[in-house]
């Protein structure tokens, strides 16, 4: 049997931002970041909506067309304790179950924290700008200095505090403002909108970094979302 490739980078990169951090399954929507294990390491576990081979769970739902099992659509992101669920009892968690999840994750997610639809501008900047200004105080305190590379002493304490901090603290913070902006963008200008799609590529590039482990090309934070909804 020929050795299973790993999940490409760039899928996992794409698996976990659509997560947000959380399990994807909607009685659960557990952080996959826990908190108690310091909120920088993670329990997330990619599970296969169709198997690869023949026998696993879901096999009788692979579609006629070929397609390719590590894919980003035939993937969910899971707590182990789910991922363990809807493979034991797969008639349970069929395909169109588990990619209804997927569809309507980042909603549900909201829903339970709270984020929704403002009536007015004021009332969605001020559900960001508490966010932005935490992070802000946390870059400042712990990020490194312009010109300085900590790939060449991970081990550091200066390197280890910033990148705990990254995934515990200020990654989270990048997607609860993201799903807030996202249900709001009505009340956004149409400059707004653009400096709304830059963040999206600077929070990709931070989760590529600190989640997936690949140094990607992120863009700098835009200055204007300190901006947002002013």
């Amino acid at each position: 049997m020929a050795e299973r490739k790993a999940i490409p980078a760039v899928t996992r990169l794409h698996l976990f931002s659509s997560a947000a951090g959380f399990c994807q399954k909607p009685d659960c929507l557990e952080a996959l970041f826990p908190a108690e294990m310091g909120g920088d390491k993670h329990i997330a576990e990619m599970a296969h909506v169709i198997p690869h081979g023949d026998a696993g769970p879901r096999h009788g739902d692979r579609p006629a067309n070929e397609f390719d099992p590590d894919a980003f659509e035939n993937l969910i992101l899971l707590c182990p304790t789910c991922h363990t669920k809807i493979d034991k009892d797969p008639e349970a968690y069929p395909r169109n179950i588990l990619l209804d999840w997927k569809a309507n994750h980042l909603g549900r997610l909201a829903h339970k924290q709270g984020i929704r639809a403002y009536d007015d501008r004021e009332q969605a900047r001020a559900a960001v700008a508490g966010i932005m200004a935490e992070n802000r105080a946390i870059w400042e305190k712990f990020a490194p200095v312009e010109g300085a590379n900590f790939e060449y002493d991970p081990e550091s304490a200066t390197a280890a505090a910033w990148d705990e901090r990254m995934r515990s603290v200020i990654l989270p913070n990048h997607y609860r403002t993201l799903a807030i902006i996202e249900a709001n963008l009505g009340l956004a200008t149409g400059e707004e909108r653009r400096t709304f799609a830059e963040y999206q590529e600077h929070v990709r590039g931070l989760s590529e970094r600190h989640i997936c482990g690949v140094s990607g090309r992120a863009i700098r934070f835009p200055g204007s979302m300190e901006g947002m909804f002013a």
